[in-house]
């Protein structure tokens, strides 16, 4: 694996942290067909970063019915999307198959 599948690997789980979806996205496209590690760790953040979605939206819903007490879950999940996306991006560079928790495989 040469250093240039590392760093697409590792953006495509930093930069997801603050563009949610859309970079994995573009990595996977882009690049699935180069690299078997590539395609993998773009596939992982971007499945994570779907699932995020859906926890926002699960918190928004939550939130209307408990009257706001919902949010408070809000600054939760936006660490825990950060602390996460940082972890699998070391790993990425590191080469190491990293696998986020609580992340629904919709992209297989």
């Amino acid at each position: 694996m040469n250093k240039d599948a590392r760093t697409m690997a590792l953006l495509a789980h930093i930069l997801g942290i603050f563009t949610s979806f859309v970079v994995p996205l573009m990595i996977f496209l882009i690049k699935k067909d180069e690299d078997a590690f590539i395609a993998d760790k773009s596939k992982e953040a971007l499945n994570f970063h779907i699932a995020v979605i859906i926890a926002y939206f699960a918190l928004i819903v939550i939130s209307i019915i408990t009257v706001g007490f919902g949010a408070l879950l809000f600054p939760v999940l936006g660490l825990g999307v950060l602390i996460l996306g940082i972890i699998a991006g070391i790993k990425a560079h590191d080469r190491v198959a990293y696998r986020y928790p609580f992340t629904i495989k919709l992209i297989k």
